[in-house]
């Protein structure tokens, strides 16, 4: 399977409800958290669609951890893509979820909270300083203490811009937006001298965007969702401005990724996210389009893009927590992440990692120049969307996002009662 970053965005929505009543506590113990002792023994290793295309890869992974820690044997399990989280969830529940997993920060969530995710903070604390803050971060779970995956390979995105459109409205190509306000001055600015005819995004904003704009997402407690306060309003207001000029696509209520990439390639619209294999199609498709292409950051101003994050959990009540641990840390650690990150278009989680020459040094092509651009920014990457949040929750927030620009709703009524049914939804999953 060749991972995306859209790829990692549609596989981090997935959404397991375990019956929790059937797993554990609920208090994140579900067992000892001692995981000293000899490796030793039998254990099983779950992926989630990855045989296909790195067979290979594993296979040897495996026979180096077999042979590095004499008398363990690790047997690998892949699952498909589709009912991976059904999967999980029903050997949760029936007692045979293997010892070590291949899990997204929504999918652990359940796991945690029904005692079955091991809690990395306190069986193996001492590893976290070898991965970047955020990504180590990407596992917690509102509400509860401790980390419940070792992080694993991460994905983003730059913006492309298209700078011929920023200098027709007098804008500097050269300085694109970094900032949400310098991108609706932009965009509002666009917006006037083209006579709507040019607008500066396609999408509407997503929870990630009132994430990079500061907008706090939810308590501390992960019981209840706060993305309806002053700055999650004043944030919806400004795209409402937007929507209204003309800066935003008249048809972002409906926008899908390849609907976004269709306007960013007739030059419709002038920033749009992509991959390098957008800028091959713009080569082709699109060459005059092409040599005017800039790479920037994601917009935020909080300072720190958006990121995904993929992991490796440990179950708690694996026989063989030692072993389990030490060969979930070594699927994890800085040299098979960087072996994996150049069979594939993904990001090391570890520490150091991204200031290698291949993700710092440009050779002159579309991937590696878009590979570049996005290493730097996940150096300082957070993973925004809440792990409670869930697709059910996506649309009740594009939902409110849709009546507020149209002006069904006023931006304060639209959050509230997007919050209220995410409140709603929150508490079915408990």
């Amino acid at each position: 399977m060749r991972i995306s970053r859209r790829v990692l965005a549609a596989a981090a929505a997935a959404v397991v409800v375990l019956p929790l009543s059937a797993c554990g506590s609920g208090d994140g113990g579900g067992g000892s958290t001692d995981a000293s002792g000899r490796i030793q023994g039998d254990i099983t290793f779950q992926t989630w669609n990855l045989r296909a295309n790195f067979k290979g890869y594993f296979e040897d992974l495996i026979a180096e951890f077999e042979k590095k820690h004499p008398g363990t044997d690790v047997k690998w399990i892949d699952q498909p893509a589709e009912g991976y989280a059904d999967k999980i969830s029903a050997d949760a529940a029936g007692g045979t979820l293997p010892d070590v997993v291949n899990v997204s920060p929504d999918l652990v969530a359940p796991l945690a909270e029904a005692g079955l995710a091991l809690d990395l903070d306190k069986a193996a604390g001492q590893y976290e300083k070898e991965y970047l803050p955020g990504a180590w971060a990407g596992h917690r779970i509102p509400g509860m203490s401790g980390t419940y995956a070792f992080p694993w390979y991460l994905n983003t995105g730059p913006l492309f811009y298209n700078k011929s459109l920023f200098e027709e409205a007098g804008l500097d190509a050269g300085r694109p937006p970094r900032t949400y306000d310098d991108l609706f001055d932009a965009a509002l600015r666009m917006a006037e001298s083209s006579d709507g005819k040019v607008a500066t995004l396609a999408n509407v904003p997503t929870v990630e965007d009132f994430g990079r704009y500061g907008v706090p997402l939810m308590n501390k407690e992960g019981t209840a969702f706060t993305f309806n306060d002053a700055k999650g309003v004043e944030l919806l207001a400004e795209y409402k401005e937007l929507y209204d000029a003309k800066a935003l696509d008249p048809q972002a209520l409906t926008a899908t990724p390849e609907s976004s990439g269709k306007k960013f390639l007739t030059e419709a619209v002038a920033m749009n996210p992509g991959s390098a294999l957008d800028l091959g199609n713009f080569k082709k498709q699109a060459p005059n389009l092409y040599k005017n292409i800039g790479i920037t950051d994601q917009i935020t101003s909080t300072g720190h893009v958006n990121m995904y994050v993929m992991g490796v959990m440990v179950n708690s009540r694996s026989r063989q927590k030692p072993a389990a641990v030490a060969f979930a840390h070594f699927v994890t650690d800085a040299e098979h992440q960087m072996s994996f990150a150049k069979k594939v278009a993904i990001f090391p989680s570890t520490a150091g990692s991204l200031d290698d020459p291949y993700f710092t040094e440009e050779d002159g092509t579309d991937e590696t120049r878009v590979r570049v651009a996005a290493a730097q920014s996940l150096k300082t990457a957070v993973n925004y969307t809440p792990v409670l949040f869930s697709e059910q929750m996506k649309t009740e927030l594009r939902n409110a996002v849709a009546r507020a620009l149209q002006g069904k709703e006023s931006p304060q009524e639209a959050l509230d009662n997007a919050v209220k049914a995410c409140d709603r939804l929150l508490q079915q999953q408990g």
